[in-house]
């Protein structure tokens, strides 16, 4: 077996980290099985690759149901989320990921039928009801990374919030080793710690670092990864100590000159603004490299100038 995607949590008690989350799943999974009943419905709210997935199907799988997921957007109208709706079967999950990508419309549409129990065919007149469908007592998993993004009365529907974090070094060493386990791979204890430091917290960071590893280990003949193996593959995609890579680099070079205001970062650095703020900027200020003054400049922490002098006498 040599494909990280056919190694996932089968059960409650293999997923690592995220202590909360797992205790509320837990106590929700004891309450459902003592009453014969299905899971509550429920909200899984966190950053992008940490689990949230791997959640709900070991929640499905737990319930021992059929399980139904699909993708926010790929729900673009009410024909789609009927058709999901009436597909799911009793006491499965319906999982929808990305739910924040379904259309005001869908949300409330999804939450009439989540009260009704029953999917509205609607008439040739606007507003004229033909048919109503009865649909299966099931359970709703919404992922999410910007709750908000929800409509308020979709949000109050779901009986559970569970709310998933970044990882520590140490869950992420621990969960990189149970996937090593379960492929049969050797890998050197000196691979671990590298992985972690440079994952940014998050699980699907850290298995993709174990497969660029496994890659370049592989390519040469050896069947022992390495953390050499490992700094070949990060010098490949230009990612550094910290896991931050080209982008990334490059503003932290921009702000070593000095506190730079936004829109002058976005013309260095050809990118929108947004973008930068919305997707670069976060980790950055996240791990203490990057703060910002009252007038909005961008400017370097200690942390952050002692992190370009490290990388610039490595070129040296």
């Amino acid at each position: 077996m040599n494909d990280l995607n056919d190694v996932r949590p089968s059960s409650i008690s293999h997923i690592v980290g995220q202590a909360m989350a797992v205790e509320q799943i837990k106590v929700a999974l004891d309450a459902a099985q003592q009453d014969a009943r299905k899971f509550d419905h429920a909200l899984l709210v966190g950053p992008p690759g940490i689990g949230k997935t791997a959640a709900a199907q070991v929640i499905a799988a737990e319930m021992a149901g059929d399980c139904f997921d699909v993708l926010g957007q790929s729900l673009r109208s009410t024909a789609d989320l009927n058709a999901l709706l009436l597909q799911a079967t009793e006491r499965a999950v319906v999982f929808i990921d990305e739910a924040h990508e379904l259309p005001k419309q869908l949300q409330t549409t999804l939450y009439l039928a989540l009260d009704q129990k029953r999917i509205l065919l609607p008439g040739s007149r606007k507003g004229n009801v033909v048919a109503s469908i009865p649909i299966s007592d099931f359970t709703l998993l919404l992922s999410t990374t910007d709750e908000f993004q929800l409509l308020q009365p979709l949000r109050d529907r779901m009986r559970l919030v569970l709310r998933f974090a970044f990882y520590s070094d140490e869950e992420l060493t621990i969960l990189v080793r149970q996937r090593v386990r379960a492929l049969g791979w050797e890998v050197d204890d000196e691979l671990y710690p590298s992985i972690a430091s440079r994952s940014r917290g998050t699980p699907r960071l850290a298995l993709r670092l174990l497969t660029a590893a496994h890659r370049c280990s592989r390519s040469v003949g050896e069947n022992i990864v390495t953390a050499e193996h490992l700094d070949r593959a990060c010098s490949l995609e230009e990612i550094d100590a910290l896991g931050l890579g080209v982008v990334e680099q490059k503003y932290l070079e921009i702000l070593a000159d000095g506190p730079t205001r936004l829109n002058v970062i976005a013309s260095q650095l050809g990118l929108p603004a947004r973008t930068i703020s919305e997707v670069t900027e976060p980790f950055l200020i996240r791990v203490g490299l990057v703060t910002k003054d009252g007038l909005g400049l961008r400017l370097l922490t200690a942390r952050g100038v002692e992190h370009v002098g490290i990388r610039r006498n490595k070129r040296v």
